[in-house]
């Protein structure tokens, strides 16, 4: 029986008898979510641990960005594991590393500890993110490709304001946090044994481990022009996952732990918000009208910085989550049509490993210059360059969608 390429699969996948498509559907959207909501969950609480141990700014994005590191060696090795061994199996092993890596956040008492947590947590939501996004893009492309892009958003938002909610009104939050997730996660392994499968194993799975970047010939020229601005996208996220919330107390000169889980949250649900309002729009002029919001809402965002107005950081912050919804929806589902299903958890690998490298590297590089020249001239000059990138992006998008326009007339 040769592998189901069907983007509407039916409730008995591969004669799976255990979950429906459209349960098996949300049941990744929510394992999506739960990771998300992991991998953001730290933020909040690295002052906390800042002010335990005594460490940088360079080195809380260092172990900030050590998960980004992992999540690409991850992509890199392993975005392609479910296509050979099944999506199912691959959940299920994410969802393990998952687990013991927050037994390792539970546990920690240094900065070493942290490192080892955001290491594991990175090569679990790694193989997570490229596995998840697949299945249910064979589940529904159309259902599939909306959840990808919310889901992370909401986890994101969810992981953030939940845990500094914690940390300013519960006890113990640098546990209480762990112990919540460590629940989440063991009962998401239970209900995992009854997703259906959605592609048959095939040979070649060792082959399959070698690093690369598996991009299809039909989606490369696509990505490459997606990638300016998914680019300026991800490195946004990553300063605000990282040194967000210590920014946010700057500007605000209130220092309680909601105010930077709110920022977070600002960016992410809003963006979250975008991706549904554009999900019918064509692609491509999503993409354009996401840029220019993303640089507009930078540039409202640097005002508020700038004049220390906090009405205008945070609108500023919700219109640039605005222009990363409608981009990031719009390069998803460019790309999407453009691979086969056995394509697809390459596909997916190899773009979020562009995307983690952009957010990753200009975060460090953001942690460097706090040491050097202050938080705010910092991030004046880091919004400063994204808006420029952004604009830039824009510009090059106007050839790209008259090639469109005449390659659709012909």
């Amino acid at each position: 029986m040769p592998p189901l390429a069907n983007d509407h699969l039916p409730a008995r996948a591969l004669g799976a008898k255990r979950m429906n498509a459209a349960q098996a559907l949300w049941l990744h959207g929510i394992v999506l979510v739960s990771f998300l909501a992991a991998s953001s969950a730290p933020s909040p609480l690295y002052a906390i641990y800042r002010e335990a141990w005594g460490f940088s700014a360079l080195t809380l994005t260092l172990v900030f960005s050590s998960y980004a590191f992992a999540l690409l060696a991850a992509l890199l090795v392993l975005g392609g594991l479910s296509d050979h061994r099944g999506r199912r199996e691959v959940v299920l092993l994410s969802i393990g590393l998952e687990f013991a890596s927050i037994v390792l956040f539970w546990r920690a008492d240094s900065v070493a500890w942290l490192l080892a947590a955001r290491v594991l947590q990175g090569l679990a939501t790694g193989i997570a993110t490229s596995t998840v996004s697949a299945a249910m893009l064979d589940l529904n492309r159309e259902r599939g490709s909306l959840i990808n892009g919310i889901a992370p958003m909401i986890g994101m938002a969810l992981g953030a304001l939940g845990t500094s909610a914690l940390v300013q009104f519960a006890p113990a939050p640098t546990k209480l946090v762990f112990e919540l997730l460590l629940l989440a996660f063991a009962l998401q392994a239970v209900a995992a044994f009854y997703l259906p499968e959605t592609v048959e194993r095939r040979p070649g799975v060792w082959q399959s481990l070698k690093p690369k970047l598996s991009i299809p010939l039909q989606a490369r020229s696509t990505l490459w022009q997606l990638l300016p601005v998914n680019t300026a996208l991800w490195a946004l996220g990553g300063f605000y996952l990282s040194l967000g919330p210590t920014l946010a107390k700057l500007i605000t000169g209130n220092d309680a732990p909601v105010v930077g889980g709110a920022l977070i949250a600002v960016l992410v649900l809003s963006a979250a918000v975008s991706i549904y309002a554009v999900r019918a729009r064509s692609p491509r002029a999503t993409l354009a009208a996401g840029a220019a919001f993303f640089a507009v809402g930078l540039v409202i965002t640097l005002a508020g910085m700038h004049w220390h107005v906090t009405p205008l950081f945070f609108a500023g912050t919700a219109l640039a989550g605005v222009g990363f919804g409608a981009s990031f929806n719009g390069a998803m589902r460019s790309l999407v049509p453009l691979a086969t299903a056995l394509e697809r958890a390459g596909l997916m690998a190899s773009f979020f490993v562009l995307s983690y490298l952009a957010f990753s590297l200009p975060a460090i590089a953001a942690g460097l210059c706090v040491g050097i020249f202050g938080l705010k001239p910092t991030a004046m000059g880091y919004g400063s360059l994204l808006v420029g990138m952004a604009l830039a992006a824009l510009l090059a998008m106007k050839p790209w969608r008259s090639d469109q326009v005449r390659s659709t007339a012909a």
